[in-house]
């Protein structure tokens, strides 16, 4: 099988990270794959396997570009760069992409509410116009359901369990709590600020990652001035080399992820691979993917709670469940997964 796969940046974000451990996954199956995006900032963020063809539209800057405008010509960009008639699959993995072809298969990772008018334009047709869709979690296939009639199917992310579980941990003079995606209001990243003030705790703040496509100056501002009047000084780290990301999480003494809105949580999945105590947001697809394998709250004090016990108290028998947790999804089954999916489609 000919499968094309289009994601919208060659970034370490959630999505482009799923679509080329897909594309791996897949090539190991002896399937053709190729991977379309765009070049933002040039290749991938780490090596890809040779067998997977990529295509790489070349995306350069453009100083004073609004957000609206980034979206019109990345969609323009990778559209007119395309070629759909050499695949017998073409499976986009976020708005931009879903954009800028005419007929494709769909993952829907989370949804999201923009005020944008580009954006909402560009989400909205994302949904409606593919002809058959995936979920990474029924969480968000029910959300499809319940508001645009769409009955997707339901394949979660597999996890590289090797590269954390057997990871190094990071060897610091002073031990941290850490957070991986940016500081953007998705990531819940002002709670996350007034939870770390409440623990009243000696561990440093670590805050990974955060490459995105749209403009957060204005959140980041408010969270830098949240920060001083709170007397903290969270360690910023931005992108992290991947070949040093699994060692980083493997060292931390508690992993936080309190995002507002997700699809799955792969980060968060990552961490119980490396051992590493979770606590997350309680929001129902969190819960469907995690289960008892994490601690739990849902505002500031109860995430402040829940991360204290988890740095004073570890539970062990947790943390035997979140490695198994994290062993248990693998990209290979969901690779063979997709497969099947595809093969309802010919």
């Amino acid at each position: 099988m000919k499968i094309a796969l289009l994601t919208y940046s060659t970034r370490p974000r959630g999505g482009v990270v799923h679509t080329l451990e897909l594309a791996e996954a897949l090539i190991k199956l002896h399937h053709e794959v190729s991977v379309w995006t765009l070049g933002r900032g040039g290749g991938f963020f780490r090596p890809v396997d040779p067998r997977v063809r990529l295509e790489v539209v070349p995306f350069p800057d453009r100083p004073g570009e609004s957000v609206g405008e980034r979206i019109v010509r990345s969609i323009a960009l990778l559209r007119e760069a395309f070629t759909p008639d050499a695949y017998d699959v073409v499976h986009a993995q976020d708005c931009i992409s879903a954009n800028a072809v005419d007929r494709c298969v769909r993952t829907v990772h989370h949804l999201d509410q923009f005020t944008t008018p580009e954006l909402v334009a560009c989400h909205e047709r994302a949904i409606v116009r593919p002809y058959a869709h995936i979920c990474v979690s029924s969480a968000v296939a029910g959300e499809l359901a319940a508001g645009w009639g769409l009955n997707a199917t339901v394949i979660p992310n597999g996890v590289d369990y090797e590269r954390f579980a057997s990871a190094e941990p990071l060897k610091t003079e002073h031990p941290y709590l850490l957070s991986v995606g940016g500081i953007e209001p998705r990531k819940g990243s002002l709670d996350l600020l007034d939870a770390y003030a409440e623990m009243h705790t000696d561990l440093r703040l670590v805050i990974a990652g955060g490459e995105t496509l749209f403009d957060y100056r204005d959140y980041r501002a408010r969270w830098d001035a949240r920060a001083a009047s709170l007397d903290v000084a969270p360690t910023v780290l931005g992108p992290v080399d991947h070949d040093a990301l699994p060692s980083l999480v493997a060292g931390a003494a508690a992993f936080a992820f309190p995002s507002t809105k997700e699809g799955f949580g792969l980060a968060a999945m990552e961490a119980l691979a490396a051992g590493v105590p979770v606590v997350v947001r309680d929001l129902p697809v969190l819960r469907e993917v995690f289960g008892d394998a994490v601690g739990y709250g849902h505002d500031p004090s109860s995430l402040a709670a829940a991360l204290t016990q988890a740095v004073n108290r570890p539970n062990e028998n947790r943390r035997a469940a979140g490695r198994a947790l994290a062993a248990a999804h693998t990209w290979e089954i969901a690779a063979r997964r997709h497969i099947d999916f595809y093969s309802t489609l010919q």
